[in-house]
């Protein structure tokens, strides 16, 4: 008896329904980090100084600024890279029997899959411009609630300025690893 074979039909609509499955925790994780910005801005201000004498340790909280911003990073550049092998895997399967020699091939029409890859740069920049504005706004809220901790404790300030710079460089550059045509 012969093994029951997948058909490429199915295997290609699977593979459609991770692509989308991927594209929205993309968004899910770009909605996230916005909810934790907020919530790490509304704690900084929350913890400013009352006169009281003692004060909390905003050191800390200042660094889960970028430490939000480079999980994001990593989260978008995974969601990249397995949209990316799926679009290829796609690709394979557009062109079995040169079907894309027949039939328009989203995946492996570069016209298609190109104007798509442009579309998709918005959420790059979007996510750029938030990982560069919310480590912006944190950074720089955070100094000027608290300059005094932040002047006795400097190398704060700079561990979270190098991990906010590598998070949105990363970010900035996760297009270059977005699927494009053979």
């Amino acid at each position: 008896m012969a093994s029951p074979i997948v058909d490429a039909n199915y295997r290609f609509i699977a593979a459609y329904n991770e692509v989308n499955t991927r594209v929205g925790q993309r968004q899910q994780a770009l909605a996230m980090y916005v909810s934790i910005i907020v919530g790490l801005m509304a704690a900084l201000v929350a913890l400013r100084p009352s006169g009281t004498g003692a004060t909390a340790p905003v050191e800390w909280l200042v660094l889960a600024f970028p430490i939000a911003s480079v999980c994001f990073a990593f989260l978008n550049f995974k969601a990249e890279s397995a949209i990316t092998n799926l679009r290829t895997f796609l690709s394979t399967l557009e062109r079995l029997g040169d079907a894309d020699r027949q039939l328009p091939s989203y995946n492996t029409d570069p016209r298609w899959s190109q104007g798509a890859n442009r579309a998709r740069r918005f959420h790059d920049y979007a996510a750029a411009v938030l990982v560069a504005g919310g480590n912006l706004l944190g950074l720089g809220a955070a100094h000027a609630i608290h300059p005094q901790r932040f002047a006795e404790m400097p190398g704060f300030t700079v561990l979270a300025a190098l991990l906010a710079a590598a998070s949105f460089v990363v970010v900035w550059l996760t297009p270059r690893w977005s699927y494009s045509p053979a």
